[in-house]
């Protein structure tokens, strides 16, 4: 039984945040003072660390669920099935819905029933739940789907992965440049056609790394210190996905049976342009060759870092040739790896 993605879709915020847009912005050290240089130095700092030029932001009016049905719309129908045959909708985020101009996270009713509302899905066996497991959460969600198919308790399953972190971001923290707003999703099914899961693999790192991505309060000294932003302990992070995210990849790459030298493309979770660099120059140090060329689409510099929206978002525009120089055909095999937070780590060995 082949299980594999037979449509995808992706929803990409239309307002451009360009990086000289944060030339005036109050950027504070974690201690609240002031950095020794000014804006243009840290954004161009910033830039040849992420290559991020510019970042995408969800309308006022869209929320995540918004950006995850409107990207689930696509799948469906770039899937052609009927959305009443749909068992599982797996949606994938980390904040929930957070309404512009506002602090709190919605998650109830979940995003997922929410999303199942918009399509005006009637069916009461189609199941919607969520899920929380960092930025790798759409690829979760893909080998939870897989499981469900195998096992004969579903055969059809909508994946989503959307989230809207300009709302949950400080704005006098410079990290808050790396992150967007987006969403993809993929219809995974049995069938003759599609392309094929071959392999997949998860693990989470709990012992000291728990809390390398967190909540907490602004730099600013007279902010609301009730009020919790996205945080991280940056190197921290770029040291534990340099050390165990090829150790995954290659974990998972040998269980399928697929040699290194078969790999066409590697769809990596677009949190860090030097970051993932080093990650795909590490994987293929530990098969002793050398990087091919053009392994591995790029997305951030553009989208900026949508967390779970990445992968999916990336994979829509190459597999619908919308990203320049990369495409994929029938039979290539692919790699999916992400990093996030929990420490989680997880990687599927995809054939197209």
């Amino acid at each position: 039984m082949k299980i594999g993605i037979t449509g995808t879709g992706s929803y990409i915020p239309s307002i451009i945040t360009k990086n000289e847009d944060f030339l005036e912005h109050e950027f504070l050290e974690t201690d609240g003072s002031s950095f020794a240089y000014d804006n243009a130095v840290i954004i161009e700092k910033f830039k040849a660390i992420t290559g991020i030029a510019e970042r995408r932001y969800a309308k006022p009016d869209l929320k995540t669920s918004d950006l995850g049905y409107l990207a689930a719309e696509k799948a469906i129908e770039d899937a052609k099935i009927d959305k009443e045959e749909l068992d599982y909708i797996i949606f994938a985020h980390n904040f929930g819905d957070v309404s512009h101009g506002k602090i709190q996270g919605d998650t109830l009713p979940s995003l997922a029933t929410r999303v199942k509302h918009l399509l005006k899905i009637k069916n009461p066996k189609c199941v919607a739940y969520d899920m929380l497991f960092g930025c790798p959460g759409w690829i979760e969600g893909v080998i939870q789907a897989n499981a469900f198919i195998k096992s004969g308790l579903a055969k059809k399953c909508l994946v989503i992965g959307g989230e809207t972190l300009s709302r949950v971001v400080d704005q006098h923290d410079r990290d808050s440049m790396i992150y967007s707003d987006g969403a993809g999703a993929a219809i995974i099914e049995a069938n003759p056609n599609s392309g094929e899961i071959l392999g997949h693999a998860s693990v989470t790192h709990a012992n000291g790394e728990a809390y390398h991505l967190f909540f907490d309060k602004t730099y600013k000294a007279d902010g609301c210190p009730d009020t919790r932003y996205i945080k991280m302990h940056g190197r921290k992070i770029y040291e534990f996905a340099c050390t165990y995210v090829p150790q995954a990849m290659a974990s998972c790459l040998n269980d399928s049976g697929v040699d290194i030298s078969a790999v066409k493309k590697i769809f990596i979770h677009q949190a860090n342009e030097k970051m993932d660099e080093a990650i795909i120059k590490r994987f293929y140090r530990l098969y002793g060759t050398k990087v091919p060329e053009d392994i591995m689409p790029m997305s951030i510099h553009k989208l900026g870092n949508s967390s779970v929206a990445t992968i999916p978002t990336l994979f829509d525009l190459v597999r619908k040739g919308e990203l320049e120089n990369h495409h994929v055909q029938k039979g290539d095999v692919v790699i999916f790896a992400s990093v996030g937070a929990g420490m989680n780590i997880n990687a599927i060995v995809y054939r197209y």
